[in-house]
């Protein structure tokens, strides 16, 4: 979702909107928010070989597809306007770009294998806070028998029970690093958290003298991590509210009161226009994200977090009006509003309130 999309990248849309059809259908997602792993283990494979989405950022010489952040920001908003149940944030977009930002002979080994469509992978960073700050981390790692050793928890980590690989943010002697640890070390214990959004699973991690490997120090590294996180999930966020304002217009138009559809009247026509201009608004910040973090811009955290407040507030505003549109009907637990709402709320809180990210930018810029 760069500020002007290419020919390629339209095609793209047009490819992730046509598997999506058939892997992220409204009944497809209610069947895997329910099942046991969270995810379709057929459409994460058929998404690697057929589509390469989880290769988009990795290089063609370790099995990646060689594409930029711009593809990737197309294919989050596809992906948000269908709810897909996928660790796509986690896997194609934190851990991946964690990875890159390594670039070890170990590191590479991982990219190749989440390129084939092999490895889950994850970052586990906050703590006690919703959005990444170097002080927060309490965790300890610590250098011990010429390996090292993580201590501490981290309870809220995106799709960590599915993953094979958690990037673990540690306290170091060296200041804070990013750790791998592998599905089934000694010491690890992950549970399954409950979550008001089924289609985006989350998990408590407990570390206890768990074997890890170093793959970088530094917060800059993460930095860089949270920002491209922050405008993909944006991305994602537009794509959501594009969904139910569409959904939204499609009922207004066919639903009848006083012998012409509710569409019509003007006050409803008013409420939608201003959906209208929010959702644009949203595609805009989002946009311009995507292009700072693609280009390294000096901006790129700034605009990073502006993405992340308007694009929050525009789809949970955008899922309440269309519960509310929809009246009766779309109060009820079988109408796809419900998803989107629920969607909406959880991406809201993740990776950090609005609120957290105002002192952020405010922060950045040097108001605080």
């Amino acid at each position: 979702m760069a500020l002007i999309t290419t020919d390629e990248q339209e095609a793209l849309r047009d490819v992730m909107r046509g598997f999506l059809q058939k892997y992220s259908s409204e009944s497809v997602v209610r069947t895997v928010m329910d099942s046991d792993t969270g995810y379709d283990p057929d459409a994460w494979r058929t998404a690697a070989e057929q589509i390469g989405v989880q290769s988009l950022l990795i290089p063609e010489e370790i099995g990646g597809g060689g594409y930029g952040f711009g593809e990737l920001a197309v294919v989050m908003e596809e992906a948000g306007r269908t709810l897909f149940p996928a660790p796509l944030l986690s896997t194609a977009v934190l851990a991946t770009t964690a990875l890159l930002a390594v670039d070890t002979p170990v590191a590479q080994d991982y990219l190749a294998r989440i390129a084939a469509g092999e490895l889950i992978a994850t970052v586990a960073v906050s703590e006690k806070l919703l959005h990444w700050d170097p002080e927060d981390i309490a965790t300890v790692a610590s250098e011990r028998d010429g390996g090292w050793r993580l201590t501490g928890s981290k309870p809220y980590v995106l799709d960590g029970t599915q993953a094979g690989l958690l990037l673990v943010a540690a306290r170091s002697s060296a200041g804070v690093a990013l750790f791998a640890v592998e599905a089934g070390s000694s010491g690890l214990r992950v549970t399954q958290r409950e979550s008001m959004d089924k289609t985006r699973r989350v998990a408590a991690v407990t570390f206890e003298d768990t074997p890890a490997a170093l793959l970088g120090v530094g917060w800059d590294l993460l930095r860089d991590v949270y920002d491209r996180g922050l405008t993909a999930l944006a991305c994602e966020q537009v794509g959501g509210a594009q969904a139910a304002l569409d959904m939204t217009i499609g009922y207004l138009n066919v639903r009848q009161q006083f012998g012409r559809a509710i569409g019509s009247f003007q006050a409803i026509k008013h409420r939608c226009a201003d959906l209208l201009v929010e959702v644009e608004s949203a595609r805009s910040a989002a946009a311009y994200a995507s292009a700072a973090v693609a280009s390294g811009a000096d901006d790129a955290s700034v605009a990073a977090s502006i993405a992340k407040v308007y694009c929050s507030q525009a789809f949970y505003h955008v899922a309440a009006e269309c519960i509310q549109m929809h009246g009766g009907i779309g109060f009820t637990w079988e109408h796809p509003a419900h998803l989107y709402f629920k969607r909406a709320k959880s991406s809201e809180a993740l990776f950090g309130w609005p609120a957290d990210h105002r002192d952020r930018i405010a922060k950045l810029i040097g108001l605080v």
